[in-house]
């Protein structure tokens, strides 16, 4: 026991640490919620827009357009937050931009929260965000997909109206995360043309993809909040035992801590910024797929930080979960029971808002996944929005949580600025999700080139890194190459995770070599490494409403009989080694325009717009059953 609660304060050493040495600016670690010493205001809604269209894309920063209200810029249109802005208008040239854009908002603060702590927090601009309010520059953030705030009490004006300016850049170069390239075109080209090159396959969606908010806190608060669980068997009942390390932004405070169950009861009390209670006949927080009645058990850690020297009180309170987390070298372990992922890679991609949030798409995609059967899904290829993951708390469903560290393809993405920049990547991510119980893994990246000996290095400091941060849960990535010997990284993960697609890019049309190809390639992974071996993608592209007998390549029938040919050779693998198995893809998904893909990447089980494909009600049949077997066995 007095492990684990050294490892959590040698954790918050090497973060600070790091922090200082990696990153100076400060970043969240803690989701708004109010409570009854904190306020949310959401700054959602219709906000002033303005593209930068100079040929440089420097007129917003030449001529100071956050000196003023965007409107006396020039023309502005109304543009919707939480949004991608590229689908939103008629005009082509705002689908395809390239370059700085800018978003201004009016809001009131209220007096009642003079002399409070108040934040503006950005839960995701993509990719590179400036931020100012009333003129006045308040923080700079670089990646998209993760929350930046800033503290505004100093600066903003109570009892009246303030204005919020955000300029976002979507620049892509060999240096940031995900990598891309601007390629300038000369000859028979209009006057500066340029291409944003990209080294992955998505749509390059920008803006303000998430919530905007304000928030409060008293000047004396809690500013993180670290759990971790464990629990012992006792014949008949559980006995679990949260640790918890709290972080305050003042040394002369007292802390008082709740264990506080789903139907709010006090189950267990502790003080101090560091320490453990204990939970009588405690529920653990199971996936759905593994018990009948009782999943997804959810507590509630109550922190109350009292200054010492004032009347200042703070409280929040971090959901959890009573789970554990290990691995064989042949299977996943949830509390300690084999847990075999049948599942789905996903992307955050919707009509008309891009990647922007929309709780009615993110309700839709939950229910799907439920009614698949599935109960795993990787965050393909970038970390997904807090709301999401939430409901993969309250809903049981295991997620692989992944970095934005797609197309590490060349050498030139393999040096010291995107080092550090993955790196931050990591230490925000697995601070923002930290304390989630469906996250049982991190993803480090999405088919890097580890054929690059390069690549051997730089994933051991990532990977380091990581695990330092979280020795709690799992380390890998989803790799390309399924060939050990020519490999300099997958020797480093916990886990291996490889993306096959035998019968489309590989001996496309063929389908019956995939039981000569699956089995040799997957174990000869098995044998080298002595690790679980996770399928990350495997799939065929399916034109809906395309049928032909006998099935042919695009149809939907070929993608049905492509995944019914996998799932017989993964039968026989799971009772071996396999340790998952995950579609590419839950649903189509936009593409930047390309000859080879017909209006975006069309391998999903749904449409783009959620409704089945055939092989959709394949892949039901296939995982309910595979959820009856294993609550049997559970049970």
């Amino acid at each position: 026991m007095a492990e684990k609660l050294e490892q959590i304060l040698i954790n918050k050493q090497f973060w600070e640490v790091t922090e200082n040495k990696i990153r100076c600016d400060y970043f969240p670690t803690l989701y708004p919620r109010e409570s009854e010493t904190r306020e949310v205001k959401e700054l959602n809604g219709l906000w002033n827009f303005r593209a930068d269209m100079s040929v440089n894309r420097t007129q917003g920063f030449d001529d100071k357009w956050y000196m003023s209200r965007l409107e006396k810029t020039g023309p502005v249109i109304p543009m919707p937050v939480p949004s991608s802005y590229n689908d939103v208008t008629q005009e082509k040239s705002l689908r395809d931009f390239t370059g700085w854009v800018w978003y201004d908002k009016e809001f009131f603060l209220p007096l009642s929260w003079k002399g409070q702590r108040v934040v503006v927090r950005v839960d995701s601009a993509r990719y590179y965000a400036k931020m100012w309010i009333n003129s006045v520059f308040l923080v700079e953030h670089e990646m998209g997909h993760l929350p930046f705030e800033a503290e505004i009490q100093d600066i903003a004006k109570f009892g009246s109206v303030n204005y919020l300016t955000v300029a976002v850049d979507n620049t892509l170069t060999p240096t940031t995360l995900p990598p891309g390239e601007i390629v300038y075109k000369h000859g028979n080209y209009p006057p500066h043309f340029f291409i944003q090159s990209l080294n992955f396959g998505f749509f390059n969606y920008a803006g303000i993809d998430r919530q905007v908010r304000l928030y409060t806190t008293p000047l004396v608060y809690v500013s993180d909040v670290r759990v971790v669980t464990d629990f012992t068997n006792n014949g008949g009942s559980d006995t679990g035992t949260v640790y918890w390390t709290i972080t305050t932004n003042s040394e002369k405070v007292k802390v008082q801590v709740e264990v506080v169950d789903a139907d709010s009861n006090t189950v267990a009390m502790g003080e101090g910024i560091q320490g453990q209670a204990t939970v009588s006949n405690v529920k653990l927080w199971w996936p759905y797929s593994m018990v009948k009645t009782g999943a997804a058990y959810m507590y509630v850690l109550k922190v109350t930080v009292k200054d010492s020297t004032s009347a200042s009180t703070d409280i929040y309170r971090q959901p959890f979960g009573f789970r554990t987390v290990n691995k064989t070298n042949t299977q996943l372990l949830i509390n300690n029971k084999p847990f075999y992922c049948h599942g789905v890679a996903k992307h955050e991609d919707y009509d008309l808002r891009g990647k922007g949030l929309d709780m009615v798409s993110v309700a839709k995609d939950f229910n799907i996944l439920k009614w698949l059967g599935v109960n795993c899904f990787r965050t393909s290829h970038y970390p997904y929005a807090e709301e999401i993951m939430d409901q993969a708390d309250q809903q049981g469903v295991v997620v692989i949580d992944e970095s934005p560290a797609i197309g590490l393809i060349y050498e030139g993405n393999y040096g010291n600025k995107t080092l550090t920049l993955h790196l931050q990547a990591m230490r925000e991510l697995v601070s923002r999700d930290k304390n989630r119980p469906a996250v049982i893994a991190w993803s480090l990246a999405n088919e890097p080139n580890s054929r690059l000996s390069i690549s051997g290095p730089y994933f051991q400091q990532v990977y380091n890194l990581t695990k330092a941060l979280d020795p709690s849960r799992l380390v890998t990535f989803a790799s390309s190459n399924s060939n050990p010997l020519t490999d300099h990284a997958m020797n480093i993960v916990d886990v291996i995770m490889v993306n096959i697609y035998f019968g489309w890019y590989q001996d496309t049309g063929y389908l019956q070599t995939i039981p000569y190809q699956v089995p040799p390639t997957l174990g000869g992974l098995f044998k080298h490494y002595n690790k679980p071996v996770m399928v990350s993608e495997y799939g065929a592209e399916t034109l809906t409403g395309l049928h032909t007998s006998p099935s042919f390549t695009f149809s939907e029938e070929y993608q049905k009989d492509l995944l019914i040919q996998y799932h017989q050779v993964y039968d026989t693998l799971r009772k071996e080694y396999l340790a998952g198995e995950m579609i590419w893809n839950f649903a189509d998904f936009l593409i930047d325009q390309k000859t080879n893909w017909a209006y975006g990447c069309n391998k999903g089980l749904f449409t783009r717009h959620r409704q089945p494909k055939m092989a959709a009600f394949t892949v039901r049949e296939r995982y309910m059953k595979m959820i009856n077997e294993t609550q049997k066995y559970q049970n």
